[in-house]
Formats: C-alpha cells, sequence, structure tokens
C-alpha cells in the first residue's frame, strides 16, 4: 500500500494568487491548473524585519524609557587629545569586536579621527576590516614587550576615512606570560598609547574575552568602558563581576576610568526574553544602559566577511542606522568628543 500524505488527496479550491499586474485572481488549487497565473512573492525588506525597527525620538523605546533625540555632532576644528574607550566583557560571543568596528566607522562618519586597537589574540579586529594578520612582522604585541619599535609605524590605514587599526595576531597570547615580570605591568599599554592619543579624537581598545592581565592593561590606559551585552541570561549574569573588577582598577590603577554605558547587542523584540533581559538591566543601572539597543541581523557576519564596517557593508540597514545612533549618543553624553 502507498502511503500517500493528506494534503495530496485534499482539494484545494480559491486559492487568490497574485499576477505580475499586482490584480488578485482566482485559480485552481492542487487538483487543477494555475499555470497561467504569475504569482509575485512580496519582498521582504531585510532593513525592516520584525524586531530590528528603529525608534524615533519620543517614543518608548527598547530600553522601556523615552528615546531622546540625539542630533548630528559639530564637526571638529582641531583634533586631539583621544579620549580612550575599552570595549570589554570577560564573556565571549557578547559583540565586542563586532561593535569596536562599527561604532569606530561610524565615529569616523561624523568626522571623528578614530584608532581600533585589537587587543585579543584571535585578532577578530584585524581580520574583519581586512589586515592579513599572519603576514605582520610588528603588532601591538611587540610594541609591548620589545623596546626600539615606533607606534607610528604599526598603524594601519583601513578603507573607511578616517579609521586606523593597530593589528593584533596570535602572537599576542605570549603577552600575559611575558609581562608578569615587568614593573609596573598593568600600565605596560598606557605607556605604548601615550606618543599617538594627540593624533587622534576615539581611541577604542577590543579586549579578549577574560579579565586577566591583558584586559586589566586595556582598563588602566582608559577613560571610561563600553559593555557590550548580548540579551541572553548567561551574559547578564557576569555583568557584576565585570563592574566590580571596573571598580578595583578605578579604586588602585586608574581613578579617571568610568562606565560610559551597557550597550544590549543581539536583541530581538520577538523573544520576551529579550525583553525581560533588558528590562531586568535597565532596573539594576538605570541610565548607564544606552537608549540605543543592537539587534541581531546576518549583516553582521556578511559585512564581516567581506571585511568591512555594516555602515559601508549595508549603509542604508538598521543595523548601520544602530551603530551611527550610538555614536550619536555617545558623543552626546560626552563619551567622545
Amino acid at each position: 500500500m502507498t502511503y500517500r500524505p493528506r494534503w495530496e488527496e485534499t482539494p484545494v479550491t480559491n486559492v487568490v494568487t497574485t499576477v505580475a499586474d499586482g490584480t488578485a485572481v482566482e485559480g485552481l488549487g492542487a487538483k487543477g491548473s494555475a499555470a497561467n497565473a504569475v504569482v509575485e512573492a512580496p519582498e521582504r525588506n531585510p532593513a525592516r524585519l520584525p524586531g530590528t525597527q528603529n525608534v524615533g525620538a519620543g517614543q518608548l523605546g527598547p530600553t522601556g524609557r523615552i528615546m531622546p533625540d540625539f542630533p548630528e555632532p559639530p564637526a571638529l576644528r582641531t583634533h586631539g587629545p583621544a579620549r580612550i574607550i575599552a570595549m570589554c566583557n570577560q564573556k565571549g560571543g557578547v559583540g565586542k569586536t563586532t561593535s569596536t568596528i562599527n561604532l569606530g566607522a561610524a565615529l569616523a562618519e561624523c568626522g571623528r579621527k578614530v584608532l581600533l586597537v585589537d587587543f585579543d589574540p584571535q585578532g577578530a579586529l584585524s581580520v574583519g576590516l581586512g589586515v592579513p594578520t599572519y603576514e605582520l612582522e610588528v603588532t601591538i604585541y611587540n610594541l609591548l614587550v620589545e623596546r626600539g619599535h615606533d607606534i607610528h609605524d604599526v598603524v594601519q590605514h583601513t578603507s573607511v576615512e578616517n579609521l586606523d587599526i593597530i593589528p593584533a595576531n596570535i602572537d599576542l597570547s605570549a603577552a600575559e606570560v611575558q609581562l608578569v615580570g615587568e614593573v609596573a605591568r598593568e600600565m605596560v599599554l598606557a605607556r605604548v598609547l601615550r606618543p599617538i592619543v594627540d593624533d587622534y579624537d576615539v581611541v577604542l581598545i577590543d579586549c579578549q574575552p577574560s579579565l586577566g592581565l591583558l584586559t586589566v592593561n586595556a582598563l588602566t590606559a582608559s577613560h571610561g568602558v563600553i559593555i557590550p551585552l548580548e540579551c541572553e541570561f548567561f551574559a547578564m549574569r557576569g555583568v557584576a563581576l565585570l563592574v566590580e573588577t571596573i571598580e578595583k582598577i578605578c579604586d588602585r590603577l586608574n581613578p579617571r576610568l568610568e562606565v560610559d554605558g551597557i550597550l544590549a547587542t543581539m536583541y530581538d523584540s520577538r523573544t520576551l526574553h529579550s525583553r525581560e533581559v533588558v528590562r531586568s538591566v535597565v532596573d539594576h543601572f538605570g541610565d548607564q544602559v544606552f537608549h540605543t539597543v543592537i539587534s541581531r541581523t546576518v549583516k553582521f557576519p556578511d559585512s564581516s566577511l567581506a571585511a568591512e564596517p555594516i555602515t559601508t557593508y549595508a549603509s542604508t540597514h538598521s543595523a548601520a542606522e544602530a551603530y551611527r545612533q550610538l555614536a550619536r549618543e555617545l558623543i552626546a553624553r560626552g563619551g567622545a568628543a
């Protein structure tokens, strides 16, 4: 006996299809023929998928607060000295590298000179901007552990105007061991960056997913910290430990350090879990949470594969607009020039 699915045995009638000129016609179903009817599938705009829409000023935002108006920042007549910001979270996969690349590109669009520092041995920041990491002879690792290198020779220009990078590769993984015996080992990165801070308006440091010596160096060298937080329960649990570490560094090593904001990433308003995580973070940290949230979209891995920021890869996409809004919000908060 041959099994036939139930839908094959059930005639379907009065199927309404849409032909090319947009008129609706009645066609035959499974038992008939509708070969002459041209079905036109509705176009789906990826920039407006459910859960990714931007919220206008004066409306209730995804953080449960009224979205302020973040105006276009004025142009700068001069550049420098830079404000150094560490992009930090000890949990991996929360959007640190993606946010470093795209926030840096958005700030560069605002006329700011931006330097990105790849401080993760995985070198994802460098790869994400098209730097051939395994061909490099001198990286941030050499600046940390060797004398005689000029940091200006290590800086590489990217395809984005006003956006430069100090690259890293797997060599950086040896730096923590080699720095253990150094005097003032927590302040090595601050010494490395000192000759170049006057050339830029913002320096963004992409930290590795740990609270080891490299991350402590990044926090000691920085004026502020941005904490990307995936809208997921396990990511939220580690924020308290990170804030405690930041408070210790502020107390013992870097009194000027402050939390610039907590950035909700991989947000999807269609899921109750995302909304509850954002609500819980706002309840605990209040105005430290950015009004801007970054939604989950396939455009981010696509732009990483293309080795360019989403602001150039898909400039009209809502994710690109979200990072532009984040750049304006950071400037409005005083976190950038």
